[in-house]
């Protein structure tokens, strides 16, 4: 698969220099692409990103509210996707101290490429004034806006810096999200719920409380807070996987737990199986999960949790589980050879373990 970063290609800015010209009658084409094409084999994704946005400043009037009205007649003539990320980028970048204006060109750009980065510096810059228009976001017909509402202010963001005031006080944020907890857009939806999910990792309790209070009928706030409660979840959390019908049994056991291949190389498949027996006389609701203890280079194991299924099982009734785990080479991930371990994980309790041989 090509890197993201391939998208801003020598075809990308051409086209981009050609639709801004059909709005734009003096700009420069040709010096355009000369400067947006330069080095560009050294840069990687955000170089590029953030490089389009300083050529474009320097190709287009000096006057920002000119240029923003320039671009907001290109943006819709452009393919969507990350490339058009560098919309929103450029107001971040330049938009400061235009605050009103600003605001309503993200609006406006996150339909084409979404301005949850840019949004974050003027969050930053201003935060009780932008936190401010982003709650009247949350009531938008338009569910691009009512994302960003969301996603914008979401203490960690992936692959953006952390709102530190909202991790410390999760209060902040909780009236926008109040707003869109029956939202039925799923991209809204998901969104919500991984600004909660943030929240558990710095105040449990908080996510709890916010459980209990939004505790309802409705299918998709619930949708949200299950979403939401996944971290904690996987970490066995009781108060949580008790909300969810989830408790412990003395009749559920697991056993005749096996590993097919207990030696296996990076790329190929790790085999395993069990049985989930319930001993006692009324179905149970299970949470099956298993755990994997990665070697890492310290010789200690990093533990991650992957869930496998939640069921009902019946009374007296035993069930085979069987499941294969690859280990495909991930950027994400470093293998390092040697022992590794695989655990079985039943509503919330490791019941077994049993470890491996990984080969580079």
């Amino acid at each position: 698969m090509e890197p993201l970063k391939e998208l801003f290609n020598q075809a990308y800015f051409l086209r981009l220099a050609t639709e801004i010209k059909k709005v734009h009658q003096p700009f420069d084409e040709k010096g355009f692409l000369k400067n947006a094409i330069y080095n560009l084999s050294e840069r990687e994704l955000n170089e590029r990103l953030r490089h389009t946005s300083i050529t474009l400043k320097d190709f287009l009037p000096s006057n920002f509210q000119e240029t923003v009205n320039i671009l907001k007649q290109v943006a819709p003539n452009l393919k969507t996707g990350y490339t058009t990320l560098v919309f929103p980028d450029f107001v971040g970048l330049y938009g400061l101290q235009h605050f009103k204006f600003s605001l309503e060109a993200l609006s406006y750009f996150t339909q084409f490429g979404s301005s949850e980065f840019a949004i974050r510096v003027f969050l930053k810059h201003d935060f009780e004034s932008t936190i401010k228009v982003m709650a009247n976001w949350a009531k938008s017909e338009n569910h691009h806006v009512r994302r960003l509402a969301s996603e914008g202010c979401r203490p960690r963001l992936p692959w953006s810096f952390k709102l530190e005031n909202v991790c410390k006080d999760p209060h902040l944020t909780l009236p926008i999200l109040s707003k869109l907890k029956e939202d039925q857009e799923a991209y809204v939806k998901k969104s919500v719920a991984n600004h909660l999910n943030d929240f558990s990792k710095d105040h449990p309790e908080f996510l709890i409380k916010v459980l209990n209070e939004w505790k309802s009928d409705n299918l998709h706030t619930n949708w949200i807070l299950k979403h939401a409660s996944r971290t904690l979840l996987k970490q066995g959390n009781t108060k949580v996987l008790n909300y969810f019908g989830i408790k412990s049994s003395k009749d559920l056991s697991a056993d005749v737990f096996s590993i097919i291949n207990k030696k296996i190389r990076v790329g190929e498949n790790l085999h395993f199986s069990f049985k989930l027996n319930n001993s006692g006389n009324k179905s149970l609701k299970v949470r099956l999960e298993y755990a994997l203890y990665f070697k890492l280079s310290n010789d200690k194991f990093g533990k991650k949790v992957f869930k496998l299924r939640e069921t009902i099982i019946k009374p007296k009734e035993k069930v085979k589980y069987e499941k294969k785990h690859s280990f495909k080479p991930l950027s994400t991930r470093t293998y390092n050879s040697g022992l590794h371990q695989i655990g079985i994980i039943v509503n919330g309790i490791e019941v077994e373990r049993i470890s491996f041989q990984l080969v580079l």
